[in-house]
């Protein structure tokens, strides 16, 4: 049996109690091991944003993953705030987070998806998934600057 079929992925608010303890600590996570200026994870508060769609992914005992986009413009989104629980890594769950983002993404009219992720090799996993799923490296997008410890990735749906 697929381990993934017994998961609820819905829209959710980053500012419920079980979401919003996944959020502080992938903010943790991202402050530990990226410079502060260069951690551009968001918090509850700012996920919370109207601009924002924010999903969270749990099984019949806890939530597993969060993640969001954030609508740049017209056109053109940006995920945001990915994180799976180290415990379900390895599972799955990332990638089933991501294809619903994309998903949604698709189906509110955006034609790009972008996104910001760490360069260093902890965030290897993380690039690969995205690369997995269509994403190439591209430059700096939105209000972003070229960083050293950010790797920017993009791809259009079609």
């Amino acid at each position: 049996m697929d381990p993934l079929t017994f998961l609820t992925l819905r829209a959710d608010s980053p500012l419920a109690p079980e979401p919003a303890a996944i959020i502080a600590a992938h903010l943790d996570l991202m402050r530990s091991i990226t410079p502060a200026e260069s951690v551009h994870a968001k918090d509850g508060s700012a996920l919370a944003s109207p601009n924002v769609r924010f999903f969270s992914l749990s099984d019949p005992e806890q939530m597993l993953a969060v993640g969001a986009f954030q609508r740049l413009d017209d056109r053109h989104a940006e995920i945001k705030s990915m994180h799976t629980v180290e415990a379900a890594r390895g599972r799955g769950v990332g990638a089933f987070m991501l294809t619903h983002i994309l998903n949604e993404a698709r189906a509110e009219g955006f034609s790009r998806v972008s996104l910001e992720t760490g360069a260093t090799e902890h965030f290897a996993p993380a690039r690969r998934l995205y690369a997995r799923h269509g994403f190439e490296s591209c430059g700096p997008f939105g209000t972003y600057l070229d960083d050293p410890h950010s790797a920017f990735m993009t791809r259009t749906l079609t």
